[in-house]
């Protein structure tokens, strides 16, 4: 249990005591409330809010209320003082022991430190990347890859159990397009002329590779039959083909699917059949008319009946067509057949991982959701918005159609795996995220990458070079956890210790906000609290982590270190970068 939520329950039971004592009468249960850091850290260590909820059920003012819970939670072991400020908050002092103890745990638990048992082991289901099997991975698909990715190991760090899912879009028009561009490229790999690709055909190169592998397996099985003869094979074998890039593209940056479910099964296998005979069943189909699309004048709007279901009834603005007007499926059904199918897998959690060009996509689904689960099944979208790449100055269009790609393996060729998955969360999803090669690999504290790994870089070398001074060092997290830590007791040391304790509440935040970027920005913060550290050792040598003439001092605050190292490590390991131990071409950082 973190120290923050150690706090709260030991408040939480101060509540109870008081109330089984008669000093605090509630009317209503005992309402949530939080101990969190002060927005002001001059305001003391923690915060609480436990006054301002319980006023309602106590029906006294927060601040007689905070006046009769204060000195009990001063009396708590841990609790140095509590002053009640503003309209109730109360404002909690720790005492050293209480993060020097927090330091043990943190060498105790080693990278573990941060998980917790938030998800209850719940299963969740988060679909992510999905890219049409119709050509390489590129820079727009990496930064839903990486955020997907990403989210899967904060919230397998918070207790959930997840699976990685993939949904491959094979059912679709484009899909025949890949399948006729190939059998295009197939003839030019046969040695016959091709006058240019035809105008909405793939003329990306990669093609030809595809192409050269339906020669090796089939020679020339398909010429001079029909399209309705190769059209399906070819389709088939492409998608195999480029899905197996795609895998490739993944793992070069740790990115592994559990699960690949393919939209044309689940249209050939009556699933949609299925859905719609469930939905009719429960009552929610019927034949009407829809109003015309709102925010548009449509001159010759003609209201056509449809066959729709009642989504409206689960929040919808509308309710939703299921059929086109020549009675064939809409564009929904084959994602509700989807959501049904996890949902009959047994996922209750669900998250989408889409682009913003997929805007509506929620409100679509989720009444789904909510009628073929009886609304216990929970549906949440994240929205990635576009990777704008620059390269030698110049802006790069992607487009898989025109063939102008910067692909995932180029980006990772040149900046290497690390800077490629850290650099696509130093944005919230929804915003544009600018992605220059030049800022991406220099070695500047403008650059969040180098920024972080430079910090666990220096921890490293702060361990080494004691190592060359102590003889008999044994730096192991347990060893160093075994130490009389009360020696790292300057006002600044404790200050670390206090950043690095809120590396568990931040785990959980960002789990519960589906938020991994989140992550990156805690890694930032952390790396330059430690880099403004060591920076005022330059100046006051009671800062300073390596002391020649002061062995057993040298050793507590190398657990110190220690214990940065491991948070720094904890966290990259969430986002899928490796800890790197020492820089190539190290240099001072200044604040």
């Amino acid at each position: 249990m973190s120290l923050f939520k150690s706090v709260q329950a030991s408040v939480a039971e101060i509540v109870a005591q008081l109330v089984k004592e008669g000093a605090l009468t509630l009317s209503l249960p005992m309402p949530a409330f939080v101990v969190e850091p002060p927005r002001d850290l001059a305001h003391g260590d923690m915060a609480t809010n436990v006054a301002m909820t319980l006023t309602k059920a106590v029906g006294k003012p927060p601040r007689a209320v905070a006046e009769i819970i204060k000195a009990k939670i001063e009396a708590l072991p841990i609790v140095a003082s509590v002053e009640i400020a503003g309209p109730g908050f109360m404002n909690l002092r720790l005492k050293p022991e209480a993060w020097h103890r927090e330091l043990k745990d943190i060498l105790k638990a080693g990278v573990g430190y941060g998980e917790s048992n938030l998800g209850q082991k719940q299963k969740v289901n988060v679909e992510f990347v999905s890219a049409n099997p119709t050509g390489p991975m590129h820079a727009g698909h990496v930064r839903g890859a990486v955020l997907g990715d990403t989210l899967c190991r904060l919230l397998e760090k918070a207790g959930y159990d997840v699976t990685r899912e993939y949904y491959m879009n094979d059912a679709g028009t484009q899909i025949d397009v890949l399948s006729r561009t190939t059998h295009l490229r197939y003839r030019e790999a046969l040695g016959e002329t091709i006058d240019g690709i035809p105008t909405g055909y793939y003329p990306g190169e990669y093609l030809k590779d595809v192409a050269q592998a339906l020669v090796k397996r089939d020679g020339n099985k398909w010429i001079g039959k029909t399209e309705e003869e190769w059209l399906v094979p070819i389709r088939q074998f492409a998608c195999e083909y480029i899905i197996g890039l795609i895998k490739e593209d993944l793992a070069m940056i740790g990115i592994k699917h559990d699960v690949f479910t393919n939209e044309r099964v689940i249209v050939e296998n009556g699933t949609l059949d299925k859905v719609y005979k469930i939905l009719e069943e429960k009552g929610l189909i019927y034949v009407g008319t829809l109003p015309p699309p709102k925010g548009k004048e449509m001159e010759n709007w003609e209201a056509v009946p449809l066959t729709l279901f009642r989504s409206s009834k689960f929040g919808d603005d509308v309710d939703r067509p299921l059929k086109k007007r020549d009675g064939t499926w809409a564009y929904v059904m084959p994602d509700l057949a989807y959501h049904y199918d996890k949902i009959q897998r047994g996922f209750q959690y669900m998250i989408n991982i889409l682009g913003t060009d997929h805007g509506g996509y929620l409100e679509r689904i989720r009444p789904g959701v909510a009628a073929f689960s009886n609304g216990t099944a929970r549906l949440e979208v994240i929205y990635n918005n576009i990777v704008k790449v620059f390269k030698n100055g110049e802006p790069v269009k992607l487009s898989k159609r025109s063939g102008n790609l910067i692909t995932l393996r180029e980006m990772v060729e040149q900046v290497g795996v690390g800077a490629v998955r850290f650099f696509m969360l130093t944005r919230a999803p929804d915003s544009e995220l600018e992605f220059d090669f030049a800022k991406v690999i220099e070695q500047t504290r403008d650059n969040p990458v180098f920024y972080v790994q430079y910090a666990h870089a220096r921890c490293c070398s702060v361990m080494r070079n004691a190592a060359h001074l102590i003889s008999d060092l044994d730096a192991s997290p347990e060893a160093l956890s075994q130490l009389d830590l009360s020696l790292v007791n300057e006002p600044e040391e404790l200050a670390l210790i206090r950043a690095l304790a809120n590396w568990p509440r931040a785990v959980e935040a960002a789990a519960v906000a589906q938020e991994p970027h989140r992550i990156a920005f805690f890694l930032m913060d952390l790396a330059g609290s430690f880099h403004s550290f060591w920076n005022k050792g330059n100046d006051k040598a009671a800062l300073r982590f390596i002391l020649p003439d002061d062995p057993a001092l040298t050793k507590a605050k190398l657990a110190l270190v220690k214990a940065v190292q491991i948070v720094l490590a904890s966290g990259l390991a969430v986002m899928g970068c490796s800890a790197l131990e020492e820089m190539r071409h190290e240099q001072t950082i200044t604040t």
